[in-house]
């Protein structure tokens, strides 16, 4: 039937019944807080690309940990931010290590918050890739060694694990990455600690601030040998797929804003969670837009979390979500 039969605005007529029959909600519950964290005392220094987004040193971190509970978020994702660095990132599987340390501050402080490890070696690594390099004798060429990198990357999830993280989050886009973490953490008696594999992780230019935060750019090269071609996304499935075959409980795509539709392909292509990542430069976009008074900073943030919750998140990584938890709560 249509017109005048069909009329669709009844159901838009008052708050009440836009409620009634929303599709789509979005909650607290469907936020993860990426927090920042790294050696010293006295640490609480913003980040100038990321407005409002901190380096904490463990001392004060702990402020930030209750606003989070007090908030509502139910788990926070932990990036290190290491006092040394080296060519194998030995620091980022130190049992002593800045994510590991951090980590089990969290539980002490909140045991009731899931807290994320971030399992890669790009931070660690005096060369900023997320693996080993070798040379390639035939080209001469320095490379990341795809094999070389996964025994590193097992270390670095077992630790992570062992200092008390309840997930396991492999960012680095090694082939058989996700399986090499799940046979290490199942030999070490990890059975139970999930995997969240970033599994579609393109090589983005959405990235630039997340590598001013976590002091992580390549000192050579890219990282487009590992991470995806923007342009495709049947590979994704592919990606996906892989993951879901090797154990994944979780999968991710980030970023999120532009690869909507990726987000949605895995959604109805796959029965695991899926999550987004709204990335650093999604983020200092809304802020710059918000401080030279050309958006409702409220808004456009609620909005744009909502798109993400409707093509299919449904977990979203957000460095908005303190805000956002507040917006949602009336504050």
């Amino acid at each position: 039937m249509s017109y005048p039969i069909t009329r669709l605005r009844r159901l838009r007529r008052t708050p009440a019944l836009r409620n009634l029959v929303r599709e789509t909600t979005l909650s607290t519950n469907d936020f993860i807080y990426p927090i920042f964290v790294t050696h010293g005392s006295g640490i609480k220094e913003e980040i100038p690309s990321m407005p409002g987004v901190h380096h904490f040193s463990i001392d004060l971190l702990k402020e930030e940990i209750d606003a989070v509970v007090a908030a509502g978020i139910q788990s926070v994702l932990l990036f290190g931010v290491p006092d040394r660095k080296d060519a194998t990132g030995t620091s980022a599987y130190d049992p002593n290590g800045i994510v590991q340390e951090a980590t089990r501050a969290v539980k002490a402080w909140a045991p009731e918050l899931v807290v994320i490890a971030d399992t890669c070696l790009c931070q660690f690594t005096d060369h900023g890739h997320c693996g080993v390099i070798h040379q390639n004798m035939a080209t001469g060429i320095a490379e990341v060694s795809n094999d070389a990198s996964l025994e590193l990357l097992v270390r670095t999830a077992v630790s992570q694990a062992e200092a008390g993280a309840d997930i396991i989050a492999p960012s680095n886009m090694m082939d058989g990455f996700v399986h090499a973490i799940r046979e290490g953490l199942d030999a070490a008696g990890f059975e139970d600690i999930p995997i969240l594999s970033y599994s579609v992780k393109y090589s983005s230019a959405y990235y630039g601030p997340f590598r001013d935060a976590a002091h992580s750019a390549p000192q050579f090269g890219d990282r487009k040998t590992y991470q995806m071609d923007p342009a495709n996304v049947r590979e994704a499935l592919r990606e996906a797929e892989a993951d879901v075959i090797e154990g994944a409980d979780m999968l991710m795509v980030k970023p999120a804003l532009a690869y909507l539709d990726v987000l949605r392909m895995l959604k109805e292509h796959f029965d695991l969670p899926v999550a987004a990542y709204n990335v650093s430069a999604e983020y200092s976009m809304v802020k710059a837009a918000a401080a030279n008074g050309w958006i409702d900073e409220k808004s456009i943030v609620l909005e744009t979390l909502l798109g993400m919750k409707r093509a299919g998140a449904d977990l979203i990584i957000t460095y908005h979500a303190l805000d956002a938890a507040r917006w949602l709560k009336g504050e």
